[in-house]
Parts: structure tokens; sequence; C-alpha cells
């Protein structure tokens, strides 16, 4: 039996993937539209805000997934400590629950899911790991859309958009000057300017995510780190050492290698 077609949007809570719902949402129509979100437990409370306005607006509902465990959890249930090259808590808390879901609008609604994602062409590599990605690991291929780099063929300001014409305040993990709004400010994905802005913005957070840290690097006794320096580990306590030693300024001018996680590993 053929399929119907369901759009689903990656919702993240990002403006990016705000405004491709939008796209979404007004091209295919709500019936046939959903915002999914796959919840962490350790986003910022203004997020949820900002993701509730922004489908009040477009008048449709959100529907969430949680695995019911924090990133914390996963790590030490699986024994590792993630990183900025490897996490496994996107892996269980977003990928896991999205492959799920997906398998259930097929086997359980009769629907055919195509994914779209906020992914600019900035980040067009990005956009094509995605894209294998879920073209293998489903047990069908599943067809993922990125509008911002194959539709518009100028990039959108989308924060601008969303404030001036719809009216809705960004989340306030923008204002403070994160490059993304992921778990509350303590994205294992983060590099080292993202760790130190958050020690600008937030310091109790990173104290958190800093003894966090040392409390799994003391029941497994194991010498790892969230950050990586030199190809080896860097704790957390030695790099707010060091921002305390020679300032926080220099190294928020400092441009990451890492990248937000997103819905595949």
């Amino acid at each position: 039996m053929e399929r119907k077609p369901v759009h689903v949007a990656m919702y993240s809570g990002g403006a990016s993937s705000a405004y491709v719902a939008h796209h979404m949402v007004q091209t295919y129509g709500r019936e046939n539209s959903i915002l999914f979100f796959t919840n962490t437990l350790w986003e910022h409370e203004d997020n949820y805000r900002f993701m509730h306005e922004v489908a009040d607006y477009l008048g449709m509902e959100i529907t969430y997934r949680t695995d019911g465990r924090t990133p914390e959890q996963v790590f030490y249930d699986y024994r590792f400590m993630g990183n900025s090259r490897l996490a496994k808590c996107s892996e269980e808390l977003k990928v896991r629950q999205t492959v799920i879901f997906l398998e259930e609008l097929r086997s359980e609604h009769g629907l055919e899911p195509i994914l779209y994602f906020g992914i600019g062409r900035h980040e067009q590599h990005r956009a094509e790991n995605l894209k294998e990605f879920y073209a293998h690991v489903p047990l069908e291929p599943v067809e993922t859309r990125f509008p911002l780099i194959s539709t518009f063929r100028e990039e959108i300001d989308a924060k601008r958009i969303i404030e001036e014409k719809w009216g809705i305040r960004l989340p306030v993990m923008y204002e403070l000057g994160f490059s993304h709004a992921n778990c509350g400010g303590r994205c294992v994905r983060g590099g080292l300017q993202h760790y130190a802005q958050l020690y600008r913005i937030w310091p109790d957070v990173y104290r958190e995510q800093e003894e966090m840290e040392e409390e799994f690097r003391r029941h497994f006794d194991k010498n790892v780190s969230i950050l990586k320096r030199n190809g080896g580990p860097y704790t957390l306590r030695e790099y707010r050492e060091t921002l305390e030693r020679e300032g926080v300024e220099s190294y928020l001018s400092r441009e990451d290698d890492t990248v937000p996680c997103v819905c595949t590993i």
C-alpha cells in the first residue's frame, strides 16, 4: 500500500529550524505537517517558550519525543564522556528517538516521512552527512530536504524575519551571544569558544558542567574530558584556570571547528 507523504520539520528551538518549519507548513499545509522535537532535558527554559510561540504562530502542535535520560545519564550508561568529536548523548537522545518515530509513522500510520532541516549553504557538508545517514540507517531510505540550500536563492535572515515580521523574541541564548542554543549551553559538542562564552555568561552553569566532568573522571578512573587540546584531554577545570589566568576575551574570538548536535550520528 502506498503511504501518504507527511512533512516533518526537525524542530530544534533555533531560528533556522523555525523558519524552515514555517516554509514547510506554508507550502504543504498544517494537515500534512509535523513539528518534531527531541528533548534532551537539558534545554534552556526560554527555548521552550520560543518553540511554543512559533508553533502557535504556525497554528501547530509540537510532537515531543523524550528518551527520559539526560546527557549525563547517557554518559554513565555507556561509560563514555561525550565530547566535541563524539556525542553519544545525541545518538541516544536525538537520533534513536527520531528513527523510532519515523518507523512508527510508516508502520502504525501508513505515512511516508520527508524530513526538513534548517541547515544553510555554509553547512553544506552537514546536509550531505544527513542525506547519507537517512538514506541508509532507517529500515527504508527517508528523504531529506534543506530549503535554505535548495529553495531560496539568497541567504535568509531568519532571525530578523522572526523578530520583526512574526513579532516573536528569539531565544535568550542568541541575545547573550551563543552561536546555538543546544542543551542550555552545556552542549558537549561546543568547543573552546563556546565554553569560554558559557563561563563568561553563566559561570555557575560552567561549574556544574565542570563538576559533572570531574565526578565522571573519578567514578570511572578515566582521563577523559569534554574539550580536547593538542589531540588529548583538556578538562573544564584546566580550561577555567586558563581563562581565569589569561582572561576570557581572547578565547571568545577563536573560531571553533565543532558543530552543534543535529539528528545524525
